[in-house]
């Protein structure tokens, strides 16, 4: 078997031609903060580690020049499309040339993404081969059938350190000098006018159920890490329920730390020495939101299929600096599949 590295995903050849694909890469591709990820093919599922990765047969088939020839055939186009909006080096832009390099640059080579992560979110990516794979894999996770669980970072210590955190979300208008639109809550329940109590209030129609389970893994320095799992999938849900749930906002989350204003995250004094951090520089922490694992339900008869993706370098390092111990791996499987 011939494996290649290609922007720190390792590729098994041998098995991409046999159908599903699912993996883990960085929704950015920045050379700065793309985690170590994997790339699992076909019948046999199996986690090629950095110390199990074997060489390439092929002279030639080197991860430089191919991860080189990427770079020039991506960069013949200033801005790729995605959807509406013109998104520089983006996953869908890059999906064609991808293809056409794992399959020797082979005519009518296609990827077609499954499930991808948000802007500024680090983590797990689905590839399918074939469009109905894909399709297939997309209607597991519209019915709620695929488990996610995320790593986080908090400005502050969740109290309680776990429980669910069950707020409707919607969209509001912020007004001001720097008009704007976010997510918010919209909860079912206030405090009653005495303060003794709560009352339940109508639901807004426009709101949508969000729900989110939450473990505090450890704190120190007056931040936590935090794993997360969403039973629900609205956008933002994760940002929205720890910064406006819990008051404790993910650090380097810039948009949901104020509500009326748009500006730099503003961090304690601490917070910034242990970061070595000037205040002036926080606009240019990254979010620290990773999907750390997937659970995509049992396929044809077989076992549940589990894909994690290590922590990329940024993160780590911030833990290294807040003094919080890493994380244990996730729970990995060898999973054989037939027929995908």
């Amino acid at each position: 078997m011939g494996t290649i590295k290609l922007l720190d995903v390792w590729i098994n050849r041998d098995l991409i031609s046999r159908g599903f694909h699912h993996g883990a890469v960085a929704k950015r591709l920045t050379r700065y903060d793309a985690p170590r990820g994997y790339l699992v093919f076909g019948k046999g599922f199996a986690t090629i580690t950095e110390k199990q990765t074997i060489p390439s047969r092929k002279p030639g088939l080197k991860a430089a020049d191919i991860a080189a020839k990427l770079r020039r055939e991506t960069e013949t186009e200033t801005t790729y499309k995605a959807g509406n909006r013109g998104i520089r080096n983006s996953i869908t832009g890059s999906l064609p040339v991808l293809a056409k390099i794992i399959d020797g640059m082979q005519a009518g080579s296609q990827l077609h993404t499954c499930y991808s992560v948000e802007k500024d979110t680090t983590g797990v990516l689905l590839l399918a081969r074939t469009e109905e794979t894909a399709e297939h894999v997309r209607n597991l996770i519209k019915s709620h059938q695929m488990e996610s669980k995320y790593m986080v970072v908090t400005v502050g210590v969740p109290v309680p350190s776990e429980g669910v955190i069950d707020i409707p979300i919607i969209e509001k208008e912020v007004a001001g000098s720097q008009h704007h639109y976010k997510m918010g809550l919209s909860p079912l329940y206030r405090v009653t006018e005495e303060g003794d109590g709560l009352k339940k209030v109508r639901a807004h129609r426009q709101a949508h159920s969000a729900v989110t389970q939450y473990r505090v893994l450890d704190s120190s320095s007056g931040c936590s890490l935090v794993e997360l799992q969403p039973l629900t999938g609205v956008k933002h849900q994760l940002r929205v329920h720890m910064a406006l749930g819990l008051a404790c906002p993910l650090l380097g989350d810039h948009k949901y730390s104020h509500w009326n204003k748009l500006a730099p995250q503003k961090l304690p004094e601490g917070v910034l020495r242990r970061l070595g951090l000037e205040q002036r520089k926080t606009r240019h922490l990254p979010l620290h939101l990773h999907v750390r694992q997937i659970t995509l339900p049992v396929v044809k008869g077989r076992h549940d299929v589990t894909v994690s993706c290590p922590l990329p370098k940024y993160f780590t390092m911030t833990l290294k600096k807040l003094q919080i111990p890493l994380p244990e791996k996730p729970w990995e499987t060898s999973t054989p599949i037939d027929g995908i």
